[in-house]
C-alpha cells in the first residue's frame, strides 16, 4: 500500500482528497520522465556530498533508468492510492531496492521536485513548439516565393486600398512568426533557470542542463507561476498570429472574395445547401487560437496577489497550461497541413471592381513624370469622380519588403538567429 510523502499516520477525508487532487494524477503523467531526470541529477549530488554511497548511487541510477524505460514504453502508471508522480517513482524504487529507494528524497521537498519537473517539462514543450513554428514558417516562406508574382487586393478598413500580393501575404505571416518566436525563446530562457534544490545546487543545475540557478531559494519558489505565465504568453502570441491567418483564409474562401480554395476533401458541406464548401478547419483553428489567448490571463488571475511561498492554488497551473501546450502544437501542425493544399486564384485583379486599386500607382507615375503630387492626386481623383478612370495596371515596387522585393532571405536569417537561442 502506498503512503504519502507527508504521511504522519493519518489519512485525510476521502472527499477532501478527491477535491484537492482532482486531475493531478493524470496531468502528472506528462511529468514522469522529467521527475526521473531530476532525480538522477539529485542522487548524483547526494553521493558527492556523502549522503549516498557509490554503491547506492549505482543501484539507484540503474533503478531510475529502468523506470525511465518503462515510461518511454508506456508501461508506467500512477497507482490509485499514490498521490502523485513523485510518490510513484519513490514507491517503485523502494519496492525494488528497499531502504535505498527511501533516500532519494533527502534534501528536497515535493515542491522542489514539482518546480524542477515543470521547468524541464516547459523547456521541452517550448522547444517542440519552436520546431513546429519553424515548420510553419518554412511553409509560409515557400508559399511566399511560389506566389510572389500573383497580385491581390490590399485593404484598409476592409476597403480596397492598393495592390498587394500573395508573396506579401504569406511572407507577412512568416515574419510575424519570427516576433512570436522571440517570446518563445524568452519563455524558454525563463524556464531554463535552475532548480531550487538545496545542498550542491550548482551541480544539479549543471547536470540538468539549466543555464544558471536561482541563487535566492525563495526566489526559486517564487518562480512557480512565472515560468508558466511566460510560456502561456508565448503560446498566446503564436495563437494570435495563426488565428488571424485562419480568419483571412475563411474570408478569402468566401465567394465574395474568391482568392483561395481548398480541395473538397478538406472542406465540409451543409445539410440543406448543396453548394456549400465550408472552411471548418480554419474556423475551428480560429476558435482554438482565441481560447489559447485567454490562457495567460487565467494564469494571472490564479496567481494574483498570492503571498510569498508555496500555495496549493499553484497545482491548478497544470490544469490550465498542459492542455495549451498540446493544443498549440496540434494547431501549428494542422495549419501547415492545410496550407500545403491551399490553392491561389491567380487572376483576381482581372475583375474591374479592383480597378481603383491602382489609383496610387497612377498618382506616383505622374509624379515621376514631373507632375506635383497634389496636382497628380487631383487629376486621378477627378477621373475617379467622373467615372473616367482607367488604370494602367502597372506595379513597380522595388524597395525592401515590397511586392518586388520580399526580402525572404533576410527574414529567414532573422528566424535563424532566434532559433540559435535554443541551442
Amino acid at each position: 500500500m502506498a503512503t504519502k510523502l507527508w504521511d504522519k499516520g493519518f489519512e485525510p477525508d476521502k472527499m477532501i482528497e478527491e477535491y484537492t487532487v482532482g486531475d493531478d494524477r493524470e496531468l502528472d503523467m506528462r511529468l514522469a520522465k522529467y521527475d526521473v531526470e531530476g532525480s538522477l541529477a539529485h542522487i548524483a549530488m547526494l553521493e558527492k556530498i556523502g549522503l549516498l554511497t557509490s554503491a547506492e548511487l549505482e543501484e539507484l541510477t540503474a533503478g531510475l533508468k529502468e523506470i525511465a524505460a518503462e515510461i518511454e514504453a508506456g508501461r508506467f502508471a500512477i497507482e490509485p492510492d499514490t498521490e502523485d508522480v513523485h510518490s510513484q517513482v519513490e514507491l517503485m524504487l523502494t519496492r525494488r531496492l528497499g531502504d535505498a529507494g527511501k533516500k532519494i528524497h533527502s534534501g528536497r521537498s515535493r515542491n522542489d521536485q514539482v518546480l524542477v519537473d515543470l521547468k524541464l517539462f516547459l523547456r521541452d514543450e517550448l522547444r517542440q513548439t519552436a520546431d513546429a513554428v519553424k515548420t510553419l514558417f518554412d511553409r509560409l516562406q515557400g508559399l511566399s516565393e511560389q506566389y510572389k508574382e500573383v497580385l491581390m487586393p490590399g485593404y484598409t478598413h476592409l476597403q480596397i486600398a492598393m495592390p498587394s500580393s500573395f508573396g506579401l501575404w504569406f511572407g507577412a505571416y512568416a515574419e510575424t512568426l519570427v516576433d512570436d518566436m522571440r517570446l518563445v525563446a524568452a519563455a524558454w530562457h525563463i524556464a531554463g533557470y535552475g532548480s531550487s534544490f538545496p545542498l550542491d545546487r550548482t551541480m544539479t543545475t549543471r547536470l540538468m542542463g539549466f543555464e544558471t540557478l536561482h541563487y535566492n531559494v525563495v526566489a526559486a519558489q517564487m518562480s512557480r507561476g512565472k515560468s508558466e505565465r511566460a510560456a502561456a504568453s508565448a503560446i498566446a502570441a503564436i495563437a494570435a498570429t495563426v488565428g488571424r491567418l485562419a480568419m483571412d483564409v475563411c474570408l478569402f474562401m468566401s465567394q465574395n472574395f474568391g482568392f483561395v480554395s481548398l480541395p473538397d476533401n478538406l472542406t465540409t458541406g451543409s445539410s440543406i445547401m448543396p453548394h456549400k464548401k465550408n472552411p471548418d478547419v480554419f474556423e475551428i483553428m480560429r476558435g482554438r487560437c482565441n481560447r489559447l489567448q485567454s490562457v495567460p490571463n487565467e494564469i494571472a488571475l490564479l496567481t494574483a496577489n498570492l503571498p510569498i511561498g508555496y500555495h496549493r492554488d499553484m497545482q491548478l497551473l497544470k490544469d490550465i497550461l498542459f492542455p495549451a501546450t498540446t493544443e498549440i502544437k496540434r494547431t501549428l501542425s494542422m495549419c501547415d497541413f492545410m496550407l500545403a493544399h491551399l490553392k491561389v486564384n491567380a487572376g483576381i485583379l482581372d475583375d474591374p471592381k479592383y480597378d481603383y486599386l491602382f489609383t496610387v500607382e497612377d498618382v506616383n507615375r505622374l509624379v515621376l513624370e514631373g507632375v506635383p503630387f497634389r496636382e497628380a492626386y487631383k487629376q486621378v481623383g477627378m477621373a475617379v469622380q467622373r467615372g473616367q478612370y482607367r488604370p494602367t495596371r502597372e506595379v513597380r515596387h522595388t524597395h525592401e519588403g515590397s511586392i518586388g522585393n520580399l526580402c525572404t532571405a533576410e527574414i529567414r536569417r532573422k528566424m535563424e538567429r532566434v532559433m540559435a537561442e535554443f541551442e
